[in-house]
């Protein structure tokens, strides 16, 4: 009995490291936020190989004759594994160096199906460097497609961006009719991490209806307030999809140029979750 016993404690206590491997190298989140007020309701956790998860994710390739509106270089493909695929417990997006129906480079960028209205998303990455990179983690509203138009009054929220020429700096911000890029008005703020493609780091936002926060692992660094002034401030107001993708060049990541020698270049995800309040 008293062996019986020792050998379910130790069982016990593999299960519990087990589930914890993925909350070491300075994530604190697990810990800070599974408790009484917050629940787990969706995660990927890439604890499979192969393709990503069909039952999570779909390929978004609508913009890719148009350059996604950014005048950006890469064909992002369909199931291709050297783009997307699943290993090790890590999802890799990879950018290649490579011709598709008149692009220079393939990559991949992920939507995920469900989506959600307000909460906390937490994404662990590793991010690729190389000039002519552009990694993003970001969400989009509900039903919106690249092609139905409306930008940026329908809003986008933006968790990550790095470009490749301006290595280790990260930006969170928020688009909208009144607040956005091209007038030099969105709701933004950086942080800077000189490890970002060394290093996995959680990068997370926390939204409810009045206000939005970004943190890289616990730093909060950006902090953007419902100002009660209506859609044109702040259209969060319905439920939105996280999108994960590494383009190539554009308006942003190619300001400097591609360094073609740099290819192939991955963003890594360890994992995504998404909590609620209860």
């Amino acid at each position: 009995m008293m062996q019986t016993k020792i050998t379910l404690f130790l069982v016990g206590l593999l299960l519990l490291s087990s589930c914890k491997l993925k909350t070491t190298d300075g994530s604190k989140s697990d810990q800070k936020f599974i408790d009484e007020e917050y629940q787990l309701v969706w995660s990927d956790e890439f604890d499979y190989s192969g393709l990503p998860d069909s039952t999570k994710w779909i390929y978004d390739t609508e913009g890719n004759d148009a350059g996604w509106g950014n005048q950006e270089a890469q064909y992002y493909t369909v199931a291709k594994k050297e783009n997307a695929w699943v290993e090790n417990g890590v999802l890799n997006i990879t950018a290649l160096k490579e011709q598709v129906k008149g692009k220079e480079y393939t990559s991949a960028r992920l939507n995920s199906k469900e989506t959600w209205l307000h909460g906390r998303i937490e994404v662990r990455a590793k991010l690729p460097k190389g000039r002519g990179t552009w990694s993003a983690i970001w969400m989009m509203p509900k039903d919106w497609t690249f092609n139905d138009g409306g930008w940026p009054r329908i809003g986008e929220i933006d968790i990550m961006e790095h470009v490749g020429h301006n290595l280790g700096t990260i930006h969170a911000s928020a688009h909208s009719k009144d607040y956005q890029w091209q007038k030099d008005t969105q709701q933004t703020n950086t942080i800077q991490l000189p490890n970002v493609d060394e290093k996995f780091h959680s990068y997370i936002l926390e939204w409810t209806p009045e206000i939005m926060k970004a943190y890289v692992d616990d730093q909060l660094y950006f902090e953007y307030k419902n100002e009660g002034l209506g859609l044109s401030k702040w259209p969060y107001i319905k439920p939105f999809y996280l999108i994960l993708n590494l383009a190539v060049g554009g308006a942003w990541g190619g300001v400097e140029g591609i360094d073609d020698s740099a290819f192939p270049q991955t963003m890594e995800i360890d994992y995504v979750r998404i909590y609620q309040k209860k």
